[in-house]
């Protein structure tokens, strides 16, 4: 039996796992009141750099974590749901093509979110960074996207969760621990090889950190010298 490979990176599961936490309690704040609309805000900013981030990342980061790896065209989709319905899927060490879409709706959704609160407001007395930048009109409009969006993000969370869940339970693949620990155990079967994940400085990763959270500290500002 194969040994286990490093699919995975620290950096991609520490993106997944922070993410998990921001979402969490950006839901405890702006839906149940857990945390004040202040820490709501504040879990946004970070939850933009995090997405600035995981883009980053999917560009320079390592193999697996790569757009152009795991982001497969319309044919190669359409055979992987085709041979899922016969039975016979491929297995891919790491996002299947479909997974790999499911990825970038993801991130899209969360950014959708992040960004359009930073133009909310509730008319009375909360407001984005960058509401007084813009018209009333487009205020009005990017606050009922982010009451929007909300739930299709909400919507996605759990259809993925089922389908981690489904994954487990009719193919046998645990898709979360190797989530945690980054390992995965290949078979002869694999679509997509089977090697362990190609090294990165960690001066890459904390460069790319950097320019993420100082692109979202210095939009905000911009926000509030206005």
């Amino acid at each position: 039996m194969p040994n286990p490979v490093i699919v995975w990176d620290l950096p991609t599961r520490l993106f997944h796992w922070l993410l998990v936490a921001l979402l969490v309690a950006q839901y405890a704040s702006g839906e149940f009141g857990l945390l004040s609309m202040e820490w709501h805000f504040r879990l946004g900013y970070a939850t933009l750099a995090l997405i600035v981030f995981r883009v980053l990342w999917g560009l320079a980061g390592s193999r697996s974590s790569r757009f152009a790896t795991f982001v497969q065209g319309p044919a190669t989709v359409a055979r992987y749901l085709l041979d899922s319905v016969r039975g016979r899927p491929a297995r891919y060490l790491g996002h299947n093509p479909l997974g790999g879409w499911s990825v970038l709706l993801m991130l899209a959704c969360v950014a959708v979110q992040a960004i359009s609160g930073l133009f909310s407001s509730d008319d009375l007395t909360e407001f984005g960074p960058l509401a007084e930048r813009v018209s009333d009109r487009t205020v009005e409009l990017m606050t009922r996207i982010h009451q929007i969006d909300r739930y299709l993000l909400l919507a996605l969370i759990v259809l993925h969760i089922v389908a981690v869940l489904l994954h487990w339970a009719i193919r046998g693949e645990n898709l979360i621990a190797p989530m945690l620990h980054g390992r995965k155990r290949p078979d002869d079967s694999q679509a997509d090889g089977a090697h362990d994940v190609d090294r990165v400085s960690p001066w890459r990763v904390l460069a790319l950190a950097a320019v993420s959270g100082a692109a979202v500290w210095a939009l905000v500002a911009w926000g509030g010298s206005g």
